[in-house]
């Protein structure tokens, strides 16, 4: 069983990470297309960030060393703290692309302000740098690097 939840959060990561990636390239240039497919992407985001969540700590409760070890890791706290933050970052660009869905359905490239759609750029580059930190953090966590415990 521990295997099976390690493979979905991998999964979940893998696709997260491929999903703010995406997200990275189309808001480069808004086209009718780009716009479509952020909506799209912006859910595969939503959709894999919870899968990750919850599959993330059933692994740590129920799976692999238990919550008293991943709880005694500097890396395991700031993954989540770095994890939190991506979350965070995210609400303001998913509220955009999800106001887009009126005009798009049309057939409409929204009207955006550049001074919006630079700030939604922004905060994907932010987000993608804070899932490199995730990762890294992952990295340094599975060697037991930063761990206080007794």
């Amino acid at each position: 069983m521990s295997a099976t939840f390690a493979f979905l959060h991998h999964l979940a990561a893998f696709t997260l990470v491929g999903a703010v990636a995406i997200e990275f390239v189309l808001i480069r240039e808004l086209t009718l297309k780009s716009a479509r497919m952020l909506l799209l992407v912006d859910a595969i985001f939503g959709v894999s960030a919870g899968t990750l969540l919850v599959v993330g700590f059933l692994r740590v409760f129920f799976f692999e060393k238990g919550a008293a070890y991943y709880f005694h890791s500097v890396p395991f706290i700031a993954k989540i703290s770095l994890f939190a933050i991506v979350g965070l970052l995210s609400i303001y660009p998913t509220r955009k692309f999800l106001s887009w869905r009126g005009v798009l359905r049309q057939g409409v490239l929204p009207s955006v302000q550049a001074s919006m759609l630079r700030r939604i750029q922004r905060i994907v580059h932010w987000e993608l740098a804070s899932v490199v930190g995730i990762l890294l953090c992952a990295a340094l966590m599975a060697r037991g690097i930063g761990y206080f415990g007794p």
